[in-house]
């Protein structure tokens, strides 16, 4: 009955969910359309010595234009970064904009999505294969948490809600279905939850007081300045306090159910252990956990700031260390590691009061019917 009322929660998730979703007028915009290249001619630039132009032929596969030929220009300026070089039978995005006397077409970039359909594949297929039914229901977790963020977190801040409030309500949400759908509903999932939670509430005034004492800006990377350019009016202080907190989530939750679930098994192996007994098992195991999960995700953002790291080898130490971009990302992986710490003891608390009462009360409820 239980599973059955998670499940529902998820359905009922789904359901509600574009609700949230943007009611602008969508009625002139055209949707993308998939392209193969035929045929790729270069194009000598006698004006300019830096610039090289590809005249391409695109036959269009999808939607209503499908079946069409369009021959369209892309431009190589040199710079990696801008630059799509394309060649015969390469699949593209291409815009689509009706001007008022047709639709123009142009080239958005390389069709890549196959790629992580495979990959996406591939891990769904060994989670099910090695996780069972425990795979099973962590997919529909992942899915859930997916949807909640994209569908939900986001139109909520786009409307106006403030960031860090709607990221702790999702937060909560993700981190209540999971833990349920994984472990079931019990001491054990609960007091994971209320880990979780504790853990992501004070990364949350960790990351308000590090913004504020460290003059962060919140535009740390080249997307919040595009955000900004669409929508000014948004608090990005506080949006990047909230990609804090979620950056956190997982690493959280995962040593808040590691930390919950020894010591539900301790407990069942020896229910005679004390509350304090629990504690400390719970504690023991939770030190060696802190080590590999901390170094894991300062590992995850040295790994994604890897360009910036190398950059630092052309820029004075004291400058480079007070970039925005640089504290800001430094602070991201010290209070999620310091998140992660902070967990242990919160969830072995949580756990070992939570399960031993438990326990003690289906013990004394059982008595009394038997009598």
């Amino acid at each position: 009955m239980k599973k059955i009322l998670t499940l529902t929660f998820i359905i009922i998730s789904l359901l509600i969910t574009p609700a949230f979703a943007d009611e602008s007028d969508e009625s002139k915009i055209l949707p993308s359309e998939i392209g193969v290249v035929e045929n790729v001619e270069y194009v000598d630039l006698n004006d300019s010595v830096t610039q090289t132009k590809q005249s391409i032929q695109v036959k269009i596969i999808t939607g209503q234009f499908k079946g069409e030929t369009v021959t369209l220009d892309n431009m190589l300026t040199g710079n990696p970064y801008y630059d799509i070089k394309l060649k015969k039978n390469t699949k593209v995005i291409l815009h689509a904009e009706d001007n008022g006397n047709g639709v123009e077409f142009s080239i958005e970039d390389i069709k890549r999505a196959g790629t992580l359909g495979w990959l996406s594949f591939i891990f769904c297929a060994l989670l099910l294969y090695i996780g069972r039914k425990k795979g099973l229901f962590s997919l529909f977790s992942i899915g859930l948490t997916i949807i909640l963020i994209t569908h939900v977190l986001s139109p909520l801040i786009l409307m106006g809600v403030n960031p860090v409030l709607a990221t702790l309500l999702i937060c909560l949400a993700s981190t209540a279905a999971t833990m349920y759908l994984v472990g079931g509903f019990n001491a054990k999932s609960s007091s994971a939850v209320i880990g979780a939670i504790l853990s992501l509430l004070f990364a949350g005034a960790l990351s308000y007081i590090t913004m504020l004492t460290a003059h962060l800006t919140g535009f740390a990377e080249e997307n919040s300045m595009f955000l900004y350019t669409a929508h000014p009016e948004l608090d990005f202080i506080s949006i990047t306090i909230s990609t804090m907190i979620v950056a956190t989530l997982g690493a959280v939750m995962d040593v808040a159910m590691s930390i919950a679930s020894t010591i539900n098994e301790i407990f069942l192996i020896d229910t005679k252990k004390t509350v304090k007994d629990l504690f400390l098992s719970g504690m023991n195991v939770g030190r060696d956990i802190i080590g590999t999960m901390a170094n894991t995700l300062i590992l995850v953002y040295l790994g994604g700031s890897l360009p910036l790291i190398l950059l630092a080898e052309n820029i004075d130490l004291q400058k480079f260390i007070n970039l925005n971009q640089v504290v800001t990302e430094t602070a991201s992986a010290l209070i999620g590691s310091i998140a992660i710490v902070i967990c242990v003891p919160f969830t072995a608390i949580a756990a070992s009061q939570m399960i031993k009462h438990f326990a003690k009360k289906e013990e004394e409820d059982f008595t009394i019917n038997c009598n």
